[in-house]
Order: structure tokens, then sequence, then C-alpha cells
């Protein structure tokens, strides 16, 4: 069963507080679990940002907007109860508790619009249930991913129109980038000298040198089959050589990538669009426009409450 938004969850995390007592986040997490028939990878599903679990991002989220409309109290960390409030709303029988209906309360108005108040009502309206299913941090998250792949989609698109000599010079930065290599002089050396049986070239694994990889770099608008697989392997073998990496702007098909995970020596393939993530990651072509940081209550600064 998927997850459900944290709206669905508000009605049955109240309803699990109705016996008065104080409750801690964790034990509401498996009793909304049994309840909904969630499975242990349904609440393993990470957000994409991969830090926390969604379901336990959205319980949280949940647990915060009941918070601020009055309807439960914040007794200590991780733990809460149901206020007066609360227990008025189950005695109505509500079918559904979400943002609508908790807008009728001033506290949780004022909490939801503050940060709102320079923009257009109409405009925050329409994007509030665009979004109204999704928690802030997933908000953020899918904001976050459609920038990335609109930043990885404009990086390749300049890579595939690059020179070929260019295109070496950045097989160098990104592989120095992620670690490999001695100097730039001897990775440049090693990686840009022409072709050699089916190898453009070779870099250190490690600062020290202790193993080589060999490489393939090819500046491709199609898809690399298994044949083109097959000489680079070949080559491998010639150099008796463990380890390979074949980088191409295009893709690989199927069976090129089926091809490769069952041979001796390992290889491992990176197309155009894992190029352009690796990237953005390690820092090669882009610069930071916007850091957002988001800080969280440091329980510890409040330890001696």
């Amino acid at each position: 069963m998927a997850v459900p938004d944290f709206q669905t969850l508000m009605l049955p995390l109240l309803r699990s507080a109705a016996d008065g007592r104080e409750r801690s986040l964790e034990e509401t997490r498996d009793h909304l679990a049994r309840e909904f028939a969630l499975t242990e990878d349904d609440r393993s599903q990470l957000l994409p940002s991969g830090r926390q679990a969604v379901f336990a991002n959205r319980v949280a989220w949940s647990k915060v907007y009941l918070t601020q409309a009055g309807a439960l109290a914040a007794t200590r960390r991780g733990h809460f109860k149901i206020t007066p409030r609360g227990a008025q709303i189950l005695a109505a029988s509500p079918k559904r508790i979400d943002i609508k209906f908790l807008d009728q309360f001033p506290e949780f108005k004022e909490f939801r619009y503050q940060r709102k108040r320079s923009t257009d009502a109409t405009e925050t309206l329409a994007n509030d249930e665009q979004s109204e299913n999704e928690t802030p941090e997933e908000i953020l998250d899918s904001a976050y991913s459609k920038l990335r792949a609109s930043l990885a989609a404009e990086l390749l698109a300049r890579v595939k129109s690059s020179t070929p000599l260019f295109f070496e010079k950045l097989v160098v930065e990104l592989l120095l980038s992620m670690g490999y290599g001695g100097s730039r002089k001897e990775a440049g050396e090693a990686i840009g000298r022409s072709g050699d049986e089916g190898i453009d070239g070779t870099i250190s694994e490690d600062r020290l040198g202790l193993d080589i990889v060999y490489l393939q770099a090819k500046k491709w608008e199609g898809t690399v089959g298994r044949p083109e697989l097959q000489k680079f392997v070949g080559a491998l073998h010639g150099k008796r050589a463990r380890k390979g990496v074949f980088l191409t702007t295009g893709g690989f098909s199927s069976d090129a990538r089926d091809y490769v995970a069952h041979i001796e020596p390992k290889v491992v393939l990176v197309d155009g669009r894992q190029l352009a993530e690796f990237m953005i990651d390690f820092g090669v072509g882009v610069t930071p426009a916007a850091v957002y940081e988001i800080k969280k209550i440091d329980s510890d600064y409040f330890s001696d409450e």
C-alpha cells in the first residue's frame, strides 16, 4: 500500500491519542503503520534527499499541524497528548481532518499563512491547493529534484556541443574531482593521449597509484552497443587490466549493460545522464546559485528545562 499523505494521517493520529495519555512519535508511527497495513518497504521508503523516511516525515508533520491547531500539545521531546480542543474535534465525529478543516482555528491560520503575507492571497491559495498533500520537506525535495534535472539536461547539452579536446579536459577534471589520479599534469597526459587498441587512457585509482583504471571516453549522440564494449574489454584483456570505465555523452543499450554485468574485468559504464549527475555532485562546470540552510531545534540546549 502507498504511504498515506500527511493530511490523511491527521484524523487517525488524533484518534490514537483519544485516551488522553502521553504518546511518543515512535509508538504512534507503529500504530499508524498497523492501521494502514504498511509493509517494512513502505516504511523505509525515503524522501529524494535520502535523509528521512517518507512515512516518518509525514507522521511528524501531521503531528505538527495538529499541534499548531491546538488539537495536540507537546509534552516533552518526541511526546504529545490530546488537548480539550482535540477531544472536542473527535466528539464531533469528522470524516476527515485536513488543512481546510484546521483553518477554522485562528492559531493554525496564523501559523499557516504568516510566512506568505507578502504574496498575493489568491496566488497563495492556488499554490497551496497544488501541493496540499506534500509536507514542507517533500515540496523542497520536489523543487530541488526538478532544478537538478533541468541543470543536468543543460549540462549534457553543453558537453555534447563541445569539442573533443574540451571533452578530454572535462574527463580529467571530473576524475580528479572524484579522487582519482595524482597531479593534474599526470592525469591529463594519461587521459589525453591517442587511443591504443580501444583504450583512450589510464588513470590511477588513488593518489598512491596502487591500481590502474583504463578508460574509454566517447562523445557520441547515439547509443553505445555491445560491439563497442567488446572491443574495449578485449583491449583490457590485452593489458591484463582488472578495471575499466567507459564514458559517453550518449547512452548504452540494454544488451551492452547486460554484457558488462557478467564479465571480468570489472567495467563501469557512465552514460550522458550519469556524467551530468557526477558533474553536479563534484562541482565540475557548475557553481552554487543559492544556499538554503534548514535548521531544527537543538534539544541539548533545552536539556535543563
